[in-house]
């Protein structure tokens, strides 16, 4: 019975690969059914035979209590957008000057949500959603329920690959069919039921919805001796993972990309699934290397975002928000009207000179645009729709909030009382948000209760809520479980890096990228909080307005006692990243490379000079430190005897680097 019930599993996961993968079934439907059939009945019989793999448990039904989190060892970075041929011209420009000659990949981006599948040996071990990038969510009882995710791979390999869960158009229309039938509020769109449905603690729901995975990327190429990123996934796909191969494509240069673009811009429409733009992909993995990364971003890659549909509707009012700065920004409210498959009732109108430029009046018919596909904005007003009660905006002297005096900066109007209650409770939102100090359960509305309640006043009494456990307990909407979730998820918060703790304290200019470069400079809260402004203003990316506003901050009183009672509470104040790698023969200074290299590639030697603080150059000039010769130099060499500059042979330069196994 043993060698039966393991034959079945592996007939029913090879149909799964045919169908789903390859787009090539070779059992009919009712085939698959009967064997999938006799699979159920030999572990209804046997059940001491189950296995966890088993396409059985596609069917769902394990239960969770709530998700646990989930370190993903490579970060799982989001894409920078562009959304015009300027744009992508421009991308393509920064790429050029790294790396001469790019080929592309380009690829569909599915509007779904990010998931990191990880195997070992072969067999699906967990899911993982992107989170912030570094910590996401273990939804593996769901991800198993997903029929497009191979519970076992075609090789016993280890391996993590990511890609995107979706709703396919037709599953969408028939849950929304059904919810309607049952009296159940309707899914906006394809994304959002989605992300609802992967959430689920109960997985039998997730496997009801009918969900799809396809495969995008594969985090660490090098390791398994993959050096483009289109090979990357040809493989994955020859592991059995679905992957998009027919509707990916290997672009040379800027002409055949914009073709893509172009293509599919007319095709999406036809598709089976959402997608909202193009995603386009530098193909050499020692290039993506070498460009390296943003805080936030790739700079090898970016998502193109197909133009914004734009719908109009009435503009019934222009009210006033007060944000964790003090700064008060006009927004528009508007009669409730779909828009690209969401209900839109408010919309950005960015500040009083906008409004002016654009004569936004209440009362207006305005076209409403989503930019980039996910922020709503008014982008202009049907002048010839006036009726003559229109009012026009003017814009309020003093603060929503409190009713101190609005200042004006720049274009921005702020509120100058410090004790501003709206400005407290966006400062407290903020501290605990996903980028800050990452602590789950708060929503900005239970901030803005124990705000109200007397709980929360500032920063360090959030630390100070487990003191308050069994009067919060009695709140409605709390139990113990819920309580102790969020005094568990303060109390990880004191061990973060201290460059998350920069950001979250709502120092003004200083947002996640300044706060790291900040953290690795100065190692220690100690140390920036001495810091005078001129030594500030030398750090590479930190200007003088950012530089005034940290001086600033650590000057104020009131500040200082904020981060002395953190420091009594226990709060990390070191930056706990990695030391980058320093070599005296090559840190600060600027390389040139020319000629044929013998034992590393041109991109492997870019790449130690990078990793070891230096820059690597195209062109030999004054600024040159070494130029770095190999067989039949050139002009680069000639050049470089001319000006005195340092030469290297390929061999002196790795004797100076050192043991190339610890790059």
């Amino acid at each position: 019975m043993q060698d039966r019930y393991n034959e079945i599993i592996e007939i029913i996961r090879k149909a799964n690969y045919e169908y789903y993968t390859l787009d090539n079934p070779t059992l009919t439907d009712q085939e698959y059914d009967r064997y999938m059939q006799e699979l159920l009945k030999i572990e209804k019989d046997h059940p001491e035979l189950m296995r966890d793999d088993s396409p059985s448990v596609r069917v769902g039904g394990k239960i969770i209590d709530s998700f646990n989190k989930v370190n993903h060892e490579i970060p799982m970075l989001s894409l920078s957008n562009v959304f015009n041929e300027a744009d992508i011209v421009a991308f393509d420009e920064r790429v050029r000057k790294e790396f001469p000659n790019p080929i592309y990949v380009c690829e569909l981006k599915i509007d779904g949500l990010s998931v990191s599948l990880k195997y070992e040996k072969g067999k699906l071990v967990r899911a993982a959603t992107r989170g912030d990038g570094v910590t996401g969510e273990d939804i593996t009882h769901n991800a198993i329920t997903v029929k497009t995710i191979p519970l076992t791979l075609n090789e016993n390999i280890d391996i993590e690959v990511r890609g995107e869960i979706y709703m396919s158009k037709k599953s969408f229309n028939k849950l929304n069919e059904f919810r309607k039938k049952t009296g159940q509020s309707l899914f906006a769109n394809p994304r959002n039921a989605a992300a609802g449905s992967i959430r689920q603690l109960d997985s039998s729901i997730a496997a009801e919805r009918d969900l799809d995975c396809i495969i995008y990327h594969l985090p660490n190429p090098l390791d398994y001796n993959i050096e483009y990123h289109f090979d990357s996934l040809e493989y994955m796909k020859n592991l059995g993972l679905n992957v998009n191969i027919k509707a990916n494509r290997r672009v040379n240069g800027l002409h055949e990309l914009l073709d893509f673009i172009n293509e599919w811009t007319e095709k999406r429409d036809t598709l089976p699934y959402e997608i909202d733009g193009i995603v386009i992909k530098l193909d050499s993995i020692r290039g993506q290397q070498k460009l390296g990364y943003t805080a936030k971003y790739p700079k090898w890659a970016t998502a193109y975002k197909f133009p914004a549909a734009k719908v109009l509707t009435k503009l019934k009012e222009i009210k006033l928000t007060v944000g964790r700065t003090g700064q008060v920004t006009p927004n528009a409210i508007l009669e409730p009207v779909r828009l690209m498959g969401s209900v839109i009732s408010k919309a950005t109108l960015h500040n009083e000179d906008y409004i002016k430029l654009k004569d936004i009046r209440e009362g207006d018919i305005v076209s409403i645009i989503k930019a980039g596909d996910v922020i709503p904005r008014v982008e202009n007003v049907e002048v010839s729709r006036r009726v003559g009660t229109e009012v026009p905006f003017v814009m309020s002297k003093t603060c929503p909030i409190c009713g101190s005096t609005l200042k004006k900066t720049d274009s921005a109007y702020y509120c100058v009382n410090d004790k501003c209650d709206k400005v407290k409770i966006e400062s407290l939102i903020h501290y605990v948000s996903r980028d800050a100090m990452n602590i789950d359960g708060f929503g900005d509305a239970i901030v803005e209760d124990f705000y109200n309640m007397g709980y929360l006043k500032n920063i360090p009494d959030f630390y100070k809520l487990e003191n308050y456990k069994e009067e919060l307990m009695e709140l409605e909407g709390f139990g113990a479980k819920s309580i102790n979730g969020l005094i568990d998820s303060i109390n990880e918060s004191k061990n973060v890096s201290l460059e998350r703790l920069l950001f979250a304290l709502g120092i003004r200019h200083v947002g996640a990228k300044t706060g790291k470069i900040l953290a690795k400079h100065f190692k220690s809260l100690d140390n920036l909080m001495k810091a005078s402004n001129e030594e500030l203003v030398n750090i590479k990316d930190i200007g003088k307005t950012i530089a005034d506003s940290v001086y600033k901050y650590f000057r104020d009183e009131e500040n200082i006692s904020i981060i002395n009672e953190l420091k009594e509470i226990g709060i990390n104040t070191n930056y706990l990243g990695k030391e980058e790698i320093q070599n005296e023969n090559i840190t600060g200074k600027t390389f040139v490379l020319t000629g044929s290299l013998e034992k590393l590639t041109r991109d492997e030697a870019s790449l130690i000079i990078e990793n070891n603080g230096g820059k690597v150059s195209s062109s030999v000039s004054k600024k040159t430190d070494v130029v770095v010769v190999g067989a039949n130099a050139g002009s680069k060499l000639t050049k470089a005897k001319e000006l005195g500059i340092t030469i290297w042979t390929e061999q002196e330069f790795i004797d100076l680097v050192g043991d190339l196994d610890e790059k």
